[in-house]
């Protein structure tokens, strides 16, 4: 609910919470909103709500293997990208390399991973604006992804799947069969998400010229993801800074064009949102079909991990942008030092600078559209 803190002085300006609880800060975050009137003068993030306190847990767990379900939990809806950044740096630690299997099939994993974080976030972001109908469309999707995710993990959203050097459990062996039917199926319903809310009219007058991120603007606050792509900025880590097989793979990167606005608004961000997801569908249809059918989903790896001395940072192409491990190694079973770069965190940043002048009702279409996920805010 949002509750009257104060009124200033002059009986025009005053200060509202919008949050914790509110469903539309997609989690625990709490807002202070400057109002004048409707208009915002100043938008206030308090976060701190939600602190998962990975960093010292992944210093004090003495073993760099058991770190990994707790990456899962930063971005919970989208555990698998999680782990890949995390399993990725630690193979460069220790200079090992993964079984061609293994490449492809995290590929593909991760990529129906972008997918089912991007169905998640439109469909709560049409929820917020008042489209209904969208939101239950999207989650029947996105439960098809979750049935092959829990067919080979176990799990639905906290997966710890990714292993150092492969996977946990060998893939099923209607594995590759039931990710073809998924992307034959699915692929229709992204024309369908544009017919029924893309372009329908009241979403458009919420999103359009709403929240304006120009690109000067989005640079400087070292923006990624959606939300660097659609300012019209076209950088994507899995082209621009290829890891694991990306290099391989023929896509697109979809930016925002202004189509409905100004570029770099909360329709533009939404949109490039909708357009990656074809693009997934292309990578993943490739990885299919590269992917060998038979070999090992582990590499040979000593008993107890103990990587040589030295730092590393490995970033990896997340849902919501940049992911990122720094790893500080002193030979030891666990990181002497291990930081992750959040893009939630440095995207929520942002808002102060692209909510001034805005309604409230508009904070509730900015903060949709930059999709963040505060257990990867507070870590």
């Amino acid at each position: 609910m949002m509750e009257l803190v104060k009124t200033g002085a002059d009986n025009h300006e005053m200060v509202i919470n919008m949050g914790p609880q509110h469903p539309s800060t997609h989690g625990v975050l709490r807002l202070e909103l400057v109002l004048d009137g409707e208009l915002i003068k100043e938008v206030r993030p308090n976060i701190g709500y939600l602190h998962r306190c990975f960093e010292k847990y992944a210093e004090e767990l003495q073993d760099y293997a058991k770190v990994i379900p707790y990456t899962d939990r930063m971005d919970y809806v989208s555990a698998m990208n999680q782990e890949h950044g995390y399993v990725i740096a630690i193979e460069r630690l220790l200079e090992l390399e993964v079984p061609e299997r293994v490449e492809y099939a995290r590929v593909i994993l991760v990529e129906l991973q972008r997918i089912a974080s991007h169905l998640l976030g439109i469909g709560a972001f049409g929820l917020d604006l008042g489209a209904f109908s969208p939101f239950l469309y999207l989650f029947t999707e996105r439960e098809k992804i979750l049935d092959i995710f829990e067919k080979n993990s176990g799990a639905r959203l906290l997966y710890n799947y990714f292993a150092v050097a492969g996977l946990m459990r060998p893939l099923q062996d209607d594995f590759k069969g039931d990710v073809a039917d998924f992307v034959t199926s699915f692929r229709p319903k992204i024309k369908e998400l544009e017919d029924l809310l893309s372009y329908n009219r009241i979403f458009v007058k919420r999103t359009a010229n709403i929240g304006v991120l120009p690109a000067k603007v989005a640079l400087n606050y070292a923006a990624s993801g959606p939300v660097l792509r659609g300012s019209g900025v076209a950088w994507d880590l899995r082209k621009n800074d290829p890891y694991s097989i990306y290099d391989r793979f023929d896509f697109d990167i979809p930016v925002g064009t202004g189509e409905m606005g100004t570029v770099g608004d909360c329709w533009d961000r939404y949109h490039v949102r909708v357009l990656e997801m074809e693009q997934s569908l292309r990578i993943i249809e490739q990885a299919l079909e590269g992917m060998p059918d038979e070999g090992d989903v582990m590499a040979a790896i000593p008993k107890r991990i103990r990587p040589k001395d030295g730092e590393l940072y490995v970033r990896t192409e997340s849902p919501r942008g940049e992911l990122g491990y720094f790893i500080s190694s002193d030979k030891s079973a666990a990181p002497f030092r291990i930081k992750a770069r959040a893009p939630s965190f440095v995207h929520l940043s942002m808002l102060p600078a692209i909510s001034k002048g805005a309604l409230i009702a508009d904070v509730v279409a900015i903060v949709g559209s930059i999709d963040i996920v505060l257990g990867e805010v507070d870590r």
